[in-house]
């Protein structure tokens, strides 16, 4: 760990949770240097929604390095760029209906987003944009613009300006529908509100302490923004492909989004790669004007053509969500068993527990981890016991897990019963 410790920024974070030295992986699970064994519910932060080395995915990769494939292109053409824009157009866009551009910005979430802000500013001439709160959309500046964490903003440094938050549905309690107040906002020439550019929205909050927006209120956020002029942009790149059952997170809403932001377990690999779905009429960029040097990789190109693999059936669907009702029965009963004052929600395979005390989610993270179970949390103050495993994860290894947690959770409370007394 002295190599770490003596040369790394003291900016590194996850490590200080996880404290192991990483060499290999596979499937569900990751070894240490000492040959330990840990389960992956974390699934780094769902780029991994494949799990580690697919095989095909892998075998993809290799074939292709090894007839020397081109491996950088900035936005020339490509092989390997060709295969997946009409892999993608064949396997997820055409069969749902779904007309968009692709844009393919640097290699990273946060690039992806400040894309689509920029993009949403110029072709409707306008600079707000509305987000919600406890909102995460990366760590550049027009992103943490957008974000609602107040310790993730101050690292900006600078304002962080043209931008309003608005409160997500259920942040006013479960009687309160949240939009009631936007919309009186954008009618009202009193409230301050200029008419937004765009909205830009997650459907699962997933830093954010994973909160779930209802399909209904999804739908009415679209009615409003088309019927205002506002471009609303959804960011999918935690919880797409796949993490909450559908492709794309919106589709149980049966909402079209103008603009969609991937990234993450797009390449299906964990290899660096972002995508901007456009409606054709808002393709306004003219030739370089949004431009990065690793703006298409080509050997993510082949490992996310791949990746599509897993999308020309339902079976990956199905399975999610089944392997979802299993979590959920678990973690449910296990708070109640306990009686503790939790609330289990999610979608499909991102799950979380959010728990009223203090310090118990990082508690219980702390105890699976010395257990073999490496798993996060998430929310503003570390509240909420995130699970994010692998989308191809066996059943009895979803079942080890959550075994894992239950014990760790009776483990942590037994701790701070000992520390009260």
């Amino acid at each position: 760990m002295n190599t770490f410790e003596t040369y790394e920024s003291e900016v590194r974070g996850y490590c200080r949770n996880f404290p192991a030295v990483f060499a290999t992986a596979k499937g569900a699970w990751m070894t240490d240097t000492t040959g330990r064994r840990y389960l992956d519910f974390f699934s780094g932060a769902g780029v991994l929604n494949y799990g580690h080395n697919p095989d095909k995915i892998k075998q993809a990769l290799l074939a292709y390095l090894m007839r020397d494939g081109i491996t950088h292109t900035l936005d020339m053409y490509s092989e390997a760029k060709e295969a997946f824009i009409r892999r993608f157009q064949d396997v997820i866009l055409q069969p749902r209906g779904l007309s968009y551009k692709l844009q393919f910005p640097g290699p990273t979430g946060t690039n992806a987003v400040e894309a689509a802000l920029k993009l949403a500013r110029k072709v409707t001439g306008r600079d707000q944009v509305v987000s919600f709160t406890n909102a995460f959309h990366g760590m550049t500046l027009g992103s943490l613009a957008v974000t609602g964490n107040g310790f993730k903003r101050a690292g900006a440094g600078v304002s962080l300006n043209h931008t309003a938050s608005v409160p997500f549905d259920g942040y006013l309690g479960s009687e309160v529908d949240t939009l009631d107040y936007f919309e009186a906002m954008l009618v009202d020439n009193g409230s301050g509100m200029e008419l937004p550019a765009a909205v830009i929205v997650e459907t699962v909050q997933a830093e954010g302490g994973v909160n779930v927006a209802g399909t209904a209120w999804l739908r009415r956020l679209r009615e409003i923004t088309a019927r205002h002029g506002i471009v609303l942009i959804v960011d999918d790149i935690q919880v797409g492909c796949g993490r909450t059952g559908h492709f794309f997170s919106f589709e149980e809403a049966g909402i079209v989004p103008d603009i969609v932001t991937l990234s993450k377990s797009l390449s299906g690999y964990g290899l660096p790669l972002a995508l901007v779905l456009i409606k054709p009429e808002l393709d306004q960029w003219t030739p370089g004007e949004h431009n990065g040097t690793f703006r298409g990789h080509c050997p993510a190109f082949v490992t996310a053509t791949a990746a599509l693999g897993f999308w020309t059936n339902t079976l990956l669907q199905d399975a999610v969500t089944s392997k979802g009702d299993m979590a959920v029965e678990q973690l449910m009963r296990m708070v109640k068993a306990q009686g503790l004052d939790a609330t289990v929600r999610g979608r499909g395979l991102i799950q979380g527990v959010a728990f009223s005390e203090p310090g118990l989610a990082s508690a219980i993270s702390q105890a699976c981890f010395e257990r073999g179970l490496v798993i996060e949390t998430a929310g503003i103050d570390d509240q909420v016991l995130k699970l994010l495993p692998s989308l191809t994860i066996k059943e009895d290894e979803l079942q080890h897990g959550l075994d894992i947690i239950e014990t760790s959770l009776r483990a942590a409370l037994s701790r701070d019963l000992r520390k009260a007394a």
